[in-house]
């Protein structure tokens, strides 16, 4: 049994920083992925920055700005201030609003925004003639899709009477018995990311353990092991390293999985972090991984059907 709580985090209104229409990257076929905000995690190398608070979030886009000033004598709190490199004071922002609506450049953007579940459903099923030419279908990502189970929940079930292909991208960190009744039966495939073995280096880096996160694991492998996908991100000096590779590999080999993925690191996310005035860890890589890199991981998997999308 999973014993903690996302109460703090979950709403019954959850928002959305992103619908992406004709993805080819998350799941098989041609596919539109739903980005939820929120996520009881806090990567230090997060992909998606802009999805780990729950509410509205306001983004700064330094190319976007003409220097007008209208943000700065529109803020009611004086939040705003153009000799600042980020614009914006975060500690000050009440995230109201106000200084989006009067920029004329867009280079402020309120992120997040919430979709009655007949709406959310609609645009997912205009591309349908695309899923079913392709073998695709829908992508639930974040963020993490199952803070908000009753939603998402509902929205998948939609889409499979829609005979939609259906997948979620999880971290895993979910109460175990409200996932196998709300979420299990209305999705096609899992796919859930690993991304350290040792506890104590998970915790140092995410914010949270990795015990109830390998606990859901092996339950949904003993429960479905066929719709399971395990991920584990490569991120330099932090989880791509020979020995937290080689520990996930006779883990996952020990419960008995056939495939799994590996994703490359991506710094470009360091820019979207920047944006919301996120602070950036400066032992993070600001460059890819070489070919020489990527084969040394990929071998440490030899034995796994290594599947990318």
């Amino acid at each position: 049994m999973t014993s903690f709580s996302t109460a703090n985090l979950t709403t019954a209104r959850p928002l959305v920083f992103d619908i992406k229409r004709h993805a080819l990257e998350d799941g098989p076929g041609i596919r539109s992925t739903v980005f939820f905000k929120g996520c009881p995690l806090s990567c230090l190398w997060c992909q998606n920055p802009e999805s780990i608070d729950p509410g509205p979030e306001i983004g700064f886009y330094p190319r976007d700005c003409i220097k007008c000033g209208d943000c700065v004598q529109t803020c009611p709190v004086s939040a705003c201030a153009l000799e600042d490199p980020f614009l914006i004071d975060r500690e000050r922002c009440t995230r109201c609003g106000d200084c989006v609506e009067a920029c004329p450049g867009r280079a402020l953007r309120l992120i997040g925004r919430f979709y009655p579940v007949d709406e959310l459903v609609d645009i997912l099923l205009r591309d349908k003639i695309f899923y079913e030419v392709s073998g695709g279908g829908v992508t639930f990502s974040g963020g993490e899709p199952t803070l908000f189970m009753d939603y998402t929940s509902a929205v998948l079930k939609v889409l499979k009477d829609s005979g939609i292909h259906t997948a979620i991208q999880t971290n895993g960190f979910f109460a175990w018995e409200e996932f196998g009744e709300k979420i299990l039966p209305y999705v096609d495939l899992i796919m859930f990311d690993v991304k350290l073995a040792d506890a104590g280096k998970h915790r140092e880096y995410t914010g949270q353990s990795n015990k109830p996160i390998l606990t859901n694991l092996k339950n949904l492998l003993a429960e479905r092991a066929e719709a399971v996908l395990p991920r584990i991100p490569l991120i330099p000096e932090f989880t791509a390293t020979v020995e937290n590779l080689r520990s996930i590999s006779d883990l996952l080999k020990g419960l008995g999985v056939k495939k799994c993925s590996l994703l490359p690191y991506n710094p470009t996310w360091i820019s979207k972090a920047e944006n919301f005035g996120k602070n950036v860890d400066p032992r993070l890589s600001r460059h890819l991984l070489t070919p020489q890199e990527l084969k040394k991981y990929r071998d440490i998997f030899s034995w796994s059907e290594l599947v990318t999308f």
